[in-house]
């Protein structure tokens, strides 16, 4: 059984009946693969999923159930805008949100010059702005670009844009499966990459949203938007910002029923409309969307670009 997921308010998605285009030819660089910045993970089992009360249900978060994933590597960091840049000096690649001339902005960010390129926006979550000329390299629309962000995440990339940097690195996306065991880092079944409380010992350890959302955030964690693909502490796995700061594909599609008993190395349905995305945002806030928890999940059509939406890339050992 596929599913879309319930709460568009954590990704904003392109209206259907757009003209579909052909993917890039995209061949991998002529260079070894670079494992530098990838954490090795010995695999095994885990208990993939929650039960927690502040879950959600409709999202196929539950039930909790034993997953098996064998030896692979992930990238520490999130893929920052310096390694995306040189993808595409090297190769010519154009994003999907540069295809298309537009891309999802957080409406807090837009500047009043760029509120008059407003191409659109999203029933239900007012905060989300379709601007022209939203793109990777201009996230908040023309007269932004990445000046002191070159070790944020990049963002404003489509799942077919993840597809085609994982190629060029000879890389892929995580599977849900692997992501989750990365994310907990080898605690069982805790809330959040470092256990059970938000902030421990009154530290913050993610970048989400303080404050009312969506009217006013006290940034309280040092962040308005994005923050530097390292920021906070890692989990027991040497992994960074797992929880919160940008969302971040996997490579399955998304589905709320899981098979029992569930098959080693699981892959999610075999088709559907909308792929998996995990983490949470910077938007994330527990008054409507708490799912910078580990088992919480999400998903968006593969052409959707927004200025919340990141990835990393995994290797099988």
């Amino acid at each position: 059984m596929t599913s879309r997921p319930s709460s568009p308010c954590c990704a904003a998605s392109r209206p259907p009946g757009h003209d579909e285009r052909a993917a890039p030819a995209i061949a991998a660089r002529q260079a070894p693969t670079d494992t530098t910045g990838m954490c090795s993970l010995s695999g095994g089992r885990f208990l993939m999923g929650t039960d927690d009360i502040e879950g959600f249900a409709q999202d196929g978060e539950g039930p909790i159930r034993e997953v098996s994933v064998a030896p692979f590597l992930i990238d520490a960091c999130a893929v920052s805008n310096a390694a995306f840049a040189e993808f595409v000096t090297a190769t010519g690649y154009v994003t999907e949100a540069e295809d298309f001339g537009w891309s999802f902005v957080f409406e807090g960010l837009v500047s009043q010059g760029n509120r008059e390129r407003t191409v659109g926006s999203v029933p239900g979550t007012p905060w989300w702005l379709a601007i022209e000329g939203a793109c990777w390299h201009q996230p908040e629309g023309p007269g932004t670009s990445l000046e002191g962000r070159e070790q944020h995440p990049v963002i404003h990339v489509s799942y077919n844009d993840a597809l085609a940097y994982c190629r060029w690195v000879g890389k892929r996306l995580p599977t849900e499966a692997e992501w989750e065991f990365m994310a907990r880092g080898g605690l069982e079944q805790k809330r959040y990459p470092w256990g059970d409380e938000l902030m421990p010992d009154g530290q913050h350890r993610c970048n989400i949203w303080q404050g009312q959302f969506p009217t006013h955030n006290t940034c309280e964690d040092g962040h308005m938007a994005t923050c530097p693909v390292d920021a906070f502490a890692p989990n027991g796995y040497g992994i960074f910002n797992a929880s919160g700061n940008v969302w971040e594909w996997c490579a399955d599609w998304f589905g709320v029923a899981h098979p029992a008993p569930v098959p080693a190395d699981p892959t999610g349905p075999a088709s559907g409309q909308v792929r998996v995305m995990r983490g949470g945002s910077y938007l994330c806030h527990r008054s409507y969307c708490n799912r910078y928890r580990v088992a919480a999940r999400t998903g968006n059509t593969p052409d959707s670009s927004s200025g919340n939406l990141g990835f990393r890339c995994a290797l099988s050992a």
